[in-house]
């Protein structure tokens, strides 16, 4: 017998082999299993996190304003604190167009020589917008002239626009539709790189939100009502619901306004409230497709959307007034129906607003949504009575109506409240509801205003109204778009890294005669480009958290009292799950805080406690530092954290001359009104020692910027760390946490 190997020595070592490895690719498909589930992971819940935060924001600037609405509705015309909030409800001032005009006169503004910007001339033509575009890319800026210009033109084409327009693929080959760009240009660039500039061959419809959060929200509007001037049968342009002059003082467009334009800034915002009013509502491609902005209710109707007079809602947050003209001419402003919004205003007012009107538990006041309040005070017949008859002295009632008709009629005016009460109620669902997956229709808690709807509503909606499509904005989606309700309502959101660079892509989609979606999607960063899968949901993970992280810091002091309230025996010890239920029961944001505690809560705390949390330490690991502001009073700074974006959109209310600046008195009131706003006292004191510590050259004025960044949180942890995951567990800590209610 020879000693060579044989046949069957070699088929065994063969089939060990073949076991190897497919033992080898079983686990390397187990392993990119579990890296493929806990990237997203990471990712679903990193995005849970950012939209949390952004509708608790939305949800507080609608409870702010409603506040704001009571305070002008229930206290006297003389009172300090209405005095410093009334300009803001002063949508009407003056009644003709062109009186407007007058005021809006660019021709003594002049073009100094040195300007290097680009002029306009008018009519517009394709090549001053297609340099607009250019321009605006390399980082110039229209001169004030030009814009306040560019902006009269725009306001008398829109005005001659109905409030849904009806186009058809019939004209050209496709029709182009784009969601959200909240001011960012490079997406807005992208796009017309990969899809063509808008021409007659080429169509877009715009479907609002062009302003606010990015910081190039005026160069935006500026390219789009260039093109709409040039292009006006070919351009299409929706309201959002930011397209409203209360959304932008908290969200950035009116400061980014008087920033860049510190001489003209206030007469241009002016002129876009007008022409944000006057925006149409939706557009209907070949009559089967609706493009809107947020959705529709199950009272949605767009044979009453069609004929609403839609100037006359200069924010949708609240019913539109009723315009009077007086014997001179003079518009006189009213709000839209006494029965809607308060009593007799003449004989029940109040003094102060240390008294208010008695509104029921304030809680609920807190929580209420714009329907509410709507609804929230009924006149009676006799104090509707009252009010015509001191009326008919002084207002002739019924501007589009001829003289012979204009005899008030208290039967008539209950109508057409009740008609422009509606109205409104459609237009706020319009521009601000989201769809939902259960049947149904329910009011928008989460946001505050309009609804949330269900695939029935969708079904019956389309069917009455002989369409097969939606298409909204409105909502971020991870890949710029996202079908619902049977595929027959699409999401469009055409901002890419919405939240940071990576969090999402944009997307918009092309329509041809066959009115079948096809979706384009974008990522607007190079750096995003350049970022593996890996590193980019980090990046985007490590920005989500050091927001939670602030947010966390804020609400210290509530917290502790949660914590403490579960620690009976004063250990200073929480479990897991009573941290996470403590947080939670603090914080309102639905998040998964078991899974987050990964990040939020090192291990060698938990072990070194044998799995308890020290509340105490856990708030030095957050690592939020303040500024070095040990004078002040603790509860006053802790309010600022957590009401920051609040608080500076009451500063900006009350800076009536959009100067940027006001005064220590203003100062003062302001601070009042958020203690009221918020239910707690803050002594005169404590107010002083805050105005001190940012007056430092001591000249009785506030500077809004320098005291809003003085008192900014700041996370000491680099968003560009390299800390563990928030889901860096084992196969069985997934396992785990795949059972845990919390998820």
């Amino acid at each position: 017998m020879g000693c060579g190997v044989t046949k069957s020595d070699q088929f065994h070592k063969q089939s060990r082999k073949a076991v190897t490895t497919i033992k080898a690719a079983v686990l390397i498909q187990r392993w990119y299993r579990q890296y493929v589930a806990r990237t997203e992971m990471r990712r679903r819940y990193t995005w849970h996190i950012f939209q949390s935060i952004e509708y608790s924001g939305e949800q507080a600037q609608i409870k702010l304003y409603n506040f704001l609405g009571y305070l002008m509705d229930n206290f006297t015309p003389s009172s300090n604190e209405r005095n410093l909030i009334s300009h803001i409800f002063r949508e009407n001032e003056v009644c003709r167009d062109a009186e407007w005009e007058r005021y809006f006169c660019y021709k003594n503004i002049e073009v100094p020589e040195i300007y290097s910007g680009p002029h306009l001339t008018f009519p517009l033509t394709v090549e001053q917008a297609v340099g607009l575009v250019e321009a605006f890319r390399n980082k110039k800026q229209l001169h004030s002239r030009y814009v306040l210009q560019l902006l009269l033109e725009t306001w008398k084409q829109l005005r001659m626009l109905p409030n849904i327009n009806r186009i058809s693929t019939c004209q050209s080959k496709e029709i182009t539709v784009c969601g959200d760009l909240h001011g960012q240009l490079e997406d807005l660039l992208l796009i017309f790189y990969k899809n063509g500039m808008p021409s007659l061959e080429k169509p877009y419809v715009f479907n609002g939100d062009f302003v606010d959060r990015g910081k190039d929200s005026i160069e935006i509007l500026i390219i789009l009502f260039s093109f709409l001037l040039v292009y006006p049968s070919d351009i299409y342009l929706n309201r959002g619901n930011h397209e409203d002059h209360i959304v932008n003082l908290r969200y950035g467009f009116t400061k980014e306004v008087l920033t860049k334009y510190k001489m003209h800034g206030k007469r241009i915002l002016k002129l876009l409230q007008k022409i944000f009013s006057w925006l149409p509502l939706a557009t209907v491609i070949d009559q089967k497709v609706l493009v809107l902005h947020g959705g529709i209710s199950d009272a949605t109707d767009l044979s009453v959307l069609a004929r609403v007079d839609r100037h006359n809602y200069v924010s949708a947050l609240r019913p539109p007034k009723k315009r009077h003209r007086s014997s001179a001419g003079t518009s006189i402003d009213s709000d839209l129906d006494e029965d809607v919004w308060s009593t007799n205003r003449i004989f029940q007012r109040r003094t102060s607003l240390t008294y208010p009107k008695p509104l029921g538990a304030r809680d609920s006041f807190q929580n209420r949504s714009l329907q509410d309040f709507s609804d929230r005070i009924k006149v009676n017949v006799v104090d509707e009575l009252e009010i015509h008859k001191r009326k008919q002295s002084v207002f002739n009632l019924g501007i589009n109506r001829s003289e012979k008709d204009m005899s008030p009629s208290v039967s008539s005016d209950s109508v057409n409240s009740d008609t422009a009460k509606d109205e409104w109620k459609q237009i706020l669902d319009l521009l601000w509801s989201d769809p939902m997956t259960q049947d149904g229709c329910t009011p928008n808690e989460v946001r505050g205003g309009g609804c949330y709807w269900g695939p029935d509503v969708t079904e019956d909606f389309l069917n009455r109204h002989n369409l097969q499509l939606i298409i909204r904005s409105h909502e971020c989606k991870q890949d710029g778009y996202e079908f619902c309700h049977n595929r027959k309502v699409l999401t469009l959101f055409s901002a890419s890294n919405y939240y940071d660079v990576g969090s999402n892509r944009g997307a918009y989609v092309k329509l041809g005669p066959d009115l079948v979606p096809y979706v384009v999607q974008y990522q607007a960063s190079s750096m995003t480009r350049e970022l593996t899968v890996r590193q980019s949901v980090g990046r985007t993970e490590r920005s989500a958290l050091k927001v939670l992280r602030e947010q966390l810091f804020a609400h210290k002091s509530d917290l502790i009292c949660a914590f403490k309230k579960l620690d009976s025996e004063n250990t200073g010890l929480v479990s897991l799950s009573d941290w996470a239920s403590a947080v939670e029961s603090v914080m309102h944001l639905g998040l998964p805080w078991r899974m987050l505690r990964y990040q939020l809560v090192t291990s060698k705390l938990v072990t070194s406690n044998h799995g308890m949390i020290d509340f105490h330490e856990w708030f030095n690991e957050l690592a939020i530092a303040g500024p070095n502001t040990d004078h002040i009073d603790q509860s006053l700074l802790e309010t600022l954290y957590r009401h920051r974006s609040t608080l500076e959109t009451i500063f900006r209310i009350v800076d009536t001359d959009n100067s940027g600046f006001i005064t220590i008195e203003d100062f003062r009131q302001t601070w009042k009104l958020l203690s009221v706003y918020l239910k707690m006292e803050i002594t005169d004191e404590a107010i002083f020692d805050l105005a001190v510590t940012i007056d430092s050259n001591q000249d009785g004025s506030i500077d809004i910027d320098e005291f809003m960044e003085a008192f900014r949180l700041t996370d000491k942890k680099s968003r560009l760390e390299r800390g563990r995951s928030m889901f860096m567990g084992t196969a069985n800590d997934l396992t785990k946490l795949e059972g845990d209610p919390n998820i």
